[in-house]
C-alpha cells in the first residue's frame, strides 16, 4: 500500500466526544486500531499528500474533519450531519437489539439482526463516501471505520 495515501493517526475530539461505557470505549479503540492498520485516504488536490493526521469533532450539528499532512498544512472539511441522522439513530437501535439478542435469542435471530446492522453500517459508509466526494478519496473499509467513529461521537454509552 502507498504509505502516502493513508491516515497515520486519528483522534476523536475529547470535548465533543459523548460519554461512553467500557464496551463503547473498546469499540472505539478497535475501530481506531483497524483504521490505522489498513486504510486508503487521500485528500484530493493536495501536494504533498499524506500520510495524514486526522481529528474528528462535532460543531453545531456538523462533522469536522481536521486533516494535517506531513508539511503541517491543515485542511478542514465541515459537513452537515443531517443526512446521517436517520441512519445513526437506526444503527444505534439495531445495535442495542443485537446486544440484547446475544443474551437471549436464537442464533438465527441474532444472525438476522446482525445482517440488518451490517446493512445500515454499509449505508452510512456509502453516504460518507458520497459526502466526501471531490474532497477525499477513500476505500470502502476506510469509510466503514470512519462511520464507526462518527457514530462514536454520538454514542451515549452503549455499544457501537
Amino acid at each position: 500500500m502507498d504509505e502516502k495515501n493513508k491516515i497515520a493517526s486519528i483522534h476523536l475530539d475529547d470535548e465533543t466526544l459523548s460519554a461512553a461505557g467500557p464496551d463503547a470505549e473498546h469499540e472505539r479503540r478497535v475501530a481506531i486500531f483497524d483504521l490505522i492498520e489498513n486504510n486508503y485516504f487521500k485528500v484530493e488536490g493536495v501536494d504533498p499528500s499524506g500520510p495524514y493526521d486526522v481529528t474528528l469533532s462535532l460543531m453545531d450539528q456538523k462533522l469536522v474533519f481536521a486533516i494535517r499532512n506531513p508539511s503541517a498544512e491543515e485542511m478542514k472539511f465541515i459537513m452537515s450531519l443531517m443526512p446521517f441522522k436517520r441512519i445513526i439513530k437506526d444503527y444505534f437501535q439495531i445495535c442495542q437489539s443485537y446486544h440484547d439478542a446475544i443474551r437471549s435469542s436464537s442464533p438465527l435471530r441474532i444472525e438476522a439482526i446482525d445482517m440488518g446492522r451490517r446493512s445500515l453500517h454499509n449505508e452510512g459508509s456509502e453516504l460518507l463516501s458520497q459526502r466526501l466526494e471531490g474532497k477525499v478519496v477513500l476505500d470502502f473499509d476506510t469509510s466503514r471505520r470512519l462511520f464507526t467513529l462518527i457514530c462514536a461521537l454520538h454514542q451515549k454509552g452503549g455499544p457501537v
